[in-house]
Formats: structure tokens, sequence, C-alpha cells
């Protein structure tokens, strides 16, 4: 189970940690991924940090704003979100792929989170 957590309403230029929190012992063996999901859009890629957390990539639009992180003794992936802009807005979700590679389409992550609301108001 993936329970994520963090979200917020926020001012433009403002700053959100989201955190995923993870149950389960083979959490070290999946990629992590953040996606999000604004209102009348499809869900799209954000964020993905590979199982040692020595490589992660990222959307283009999020580049030098956002950092994923993840400590696997805690069993947690964080994604920390600096300069927000109104159009971060959006339901974040976290995910768990199988396999040690980047993935940035959701098809395939296994396991998701319940999503976690991000406003960022202008």
């Amino acid at each position: 189970q993936l329970q994520a957590s963090g979200g917020g309403l926020v001012q433009a230029g403002g700053s959100l940690r989201l955190s995923c929190a993870a149950s389960g012992r083979t959490f070290s063996s999946y990629a992590m991924g953040w996606f999000r999901q604004a209102p009348g859009k499809e869900r799209e890629f954000v964020a993905v940090i590979v199982p040692s957390g020595g490589s992660t990539y990222y959307k283009e639009s999020v580049k030098g704003r956002f950092t994923i992180s993840r400590d696997n003794a805690k069993n947690t992936v964080y994604l920390q979100m600096n300069s927000l802009k109104p159009e971060d807005t959006a339901v974040y979700y976290c995910a768990a792929a199988s396999g040690g590679v980047v993935r940035t389409t959701d098809k395939w992550y296994n396991y998701w989170g319940q999503g976690t609301q991000v406003t960022v108001s202008s």
C-alpha cells in the first residue's frame, strides 16, 4: 500500500513537500514515481526515482523546481516542490513500478497511492 500526504493550498512561488509511505518489505526494489492529474486533464508523469536513488528523471516543466528523493530505510519517497505555479495545481499520486529502470508512463506502475491535492493560488 502507498499513502501519499503533504498536499495543501499554497501561494504561487511557495513550496510543498509531498511524502509517500509504502508498506511492505520490498520497497527498495521498486522505482517510485509521482504523477498528477489536473481537473479535466489526463494524468501525467511528474518525476521518477530508481530503487537505489541513484537516478532520477523529471517532466520538463518541473525540472529545477521539483526534487524527488527516497529513504529506503523509512520506505518513503518524497517530492519537494519549490517555486510552485498555478499550473502545478492537481491531485498528486505516488506509484511503484517493479524493476529498476526509469518509467514515465503509468502503464508500468503496479501500485498507486490515493492522491493528495495540491492547489497553487495566483
